[in-house]
């Protein structure tokens, strides 16, 4: 055997579910310094920074492990009435990791990978929405958005919820 060879038999390989619990952890790290969520009470935080969008922080719900959010634009998809882009986010604070559970940047999950799609494209699908969520969030960063521009605003908007609880719509 080469050299070469032998050397990459020794360089570990990293597998897509290992990727995947990557990105959740990156995340984690970026959204705690960003909005510190898990110290957040429910509700709807917004986010102005001079002439940019507004951004809105939707604390769904806050359990002892957990942490359920939606992240938003201020602005409306004009033919579903949807915050685009948004993504609802799964903080998991005894473990250090966020998800984008599902996501909406102009199009449905449905009708991104279909209503019953294989493992391996719901699991593509994952790491697309979670290393989109990792450059929004860095984006926000690059910004200005954080703890300090949050405005705690009142109850999150009653559609907000149904959609957490909706199985159409949260994959």
């Amino acid at each position: 055997m080469n050299s070469l060879a032998t050397r990459t038999a020794r360089i570990p390989r990293l597998s897509r579910l290992g990727w995947l619990m990557g990105l959740y952890a990156e995340n984690h790290t970026r959204i705690e310094r960003l909005f510190a969520p898990a110290k957040l009470a429910r509700g709807r935080y917004l986010s102005q920074v001079d002439d940019q969008l507004d951004l809105h922080l939707d604390v769904i719900e806050q359990h002892r492990y957990t942490t359920e959010l939606r992240l938003s634009y201020a602005m409306t998809d004009p033919q579903t009435g949807e915050p685009d882009p948004s993504a609802y986010l799964r903080l998991y604070n005894d473990a250090r990791q966020v998800e984008a559970t599902h996501c909406y940047i102009g199009r449905r999950w449905q009708d991104v990978i279909g209503m019953y799609p294989p493992p391996a494209r719901l699991f593509g699908h994952r790491l697309r929405m979670n290393t989109f969520l990792g450059k929004w969030l860095e984006y926000l960063a690059e910004r200005g958005h954080g703890v300090g521009t949050l405005e705690f605003v009142g109850e999150i908007p009653r559609e907000t919820k149904r959609a957490l609880d909706d199985p159409e719509i949260a994959a």
